[in-house]
């Protein structure tokens, strides 16, 4: 099932980023999540910042797999007009890293004269509240571990010269890489409402069943070894394991579902990622094509319809 998630305000928010670009941007911060960050990219983002420098910041690399954002890092820095860095937005020290990272790619701005202007913006519960506050030293905006926390924009002097611009979270309209809109669901990007828990926990546990299997098996103390099992049967083991039992010894997999969710969310499960760059760029190619294929499906239904006829009459053999 594709997930897709785009409430009223998300509208909102691309018409004031729009505005905010407009108005003049002097470098954009992107904040991914150090797990999934092809798929915390908003491809709209990029369209809409389209021409500004970028700063990528994985956020959250505390509890994703430090070779994997390794190889994350080495690809962003390899495009133009971007720089990437990793950090934990509760940190202090390394939040401090943006701002050398904003000077870097702008280095004309600067001063009372020509201070600089940063737009900052990502998914839905990817951090942005929390670095903020740590850049500031102080409590400026709100935080909470659910998607839509921040509703409004608002601006947040750093310095005399600085000035952040910090936007509420934006998923975009459609997503075409359905792996992404389950990466996206389990990091918490999504609302809730939006996807089954169950259907996402079992894409969940396949991707880290089949690469990070001793830490499920340390994790949850599974009788079995991971490897023998396969799909709903991990998670009914993992609900026994904790106890999410319904009547007759029955797993609750609803349950189930939200103990996997909870603990890669927290990071207990251990220090894991849901995507390699290359991954990504052959879920994101296929994603491509078959949107491709739709694109060139409605076009013909539209290019019958002018004709006055369908597809099925189109393919008929003319009266005499």
């Amino acid at each position: 099932m594709p997930i897709q998630w785009f409430p009223g305000h998300m509208n909102v928010t691309k018409k004031a980023i729009a505005e905010r670009v407009s108005e003049g941007i002097d470098v954009v911060i992107e904040l991914l999540d150090a797990r999934l960050p092809g798929s915390s990219t908003n491809p709209m983002l990029q369209a809409l910042t389209a021409g500004r420098p970028r700063l990528k910041v994985l956020n959250k690399q505390d509890l994703a797999d430090p070779d994997v954002t390794a190889r994350w890092l080495a690809h962003f820095n390899a495009q133009p007009d971007t720089r990437a860095i990793a950090l934990d937005a509760s940190e202090r020290a390394p939040a401090q890293q943006l701002v050398a990272g904003c000077h870097a790619l702008a280095p004309n701005r600067g001063g009372m004269a020509k201070p600089m202007r940063v737009l900052i913006c990502g998914v839905p519960n990817v951090g942005k509240s929390t670095l903020i506050n740590t850049l500031k030293g102080e409590r400026k905006a709100k935080t909470g571990d659910e998607a839509g926390i921040t509703r409004l924009e608002q601006r947040i002097t750093l310095a005399d010269d600085f000035y952040l611009w910090d936007t509420p979270g934006m998923l975009w309209p459609r997503i075409i890489v359905d792996k992404s809109g389950y990466n996206l669901a389990a990091s918490g990007a999504v609302g809730r409402n939006a996807y089954d828990e169950e259907e996402v926990a079992l894409e969940l546990l396949d991707y880290l069943r089949q690469h990070y299997a001793p830490l499920l098996e340390a994790r949850f103390k599974l009788d079995e070894p991971i490897a023998q099992m396969q799909g709903e049967e991990v998670l009914e083991a993992i609900g026994r394991k904790r106890g999410a039992l319904l009547g007759k010894g029955r797993v609750n997999l609803q349950k189930a579902a939200e103990i996997v969710m909870n603990e890669f969310r927290a990071g207990t499960i251990g220090r894991v990622s849901l995507e390699t760059p290359e991954e990504f760029a052959q879920w994101l190619a296929a994603g491509e094509q078959k949107d491709a294929q739709r694109e060139a499906r409605k076009a013909a239904r539209k290019k019958a319809r002018g004709k006055g006829t369908s597809p099925a009459d189109d393919a008929a053999p003319a009266s005499q």
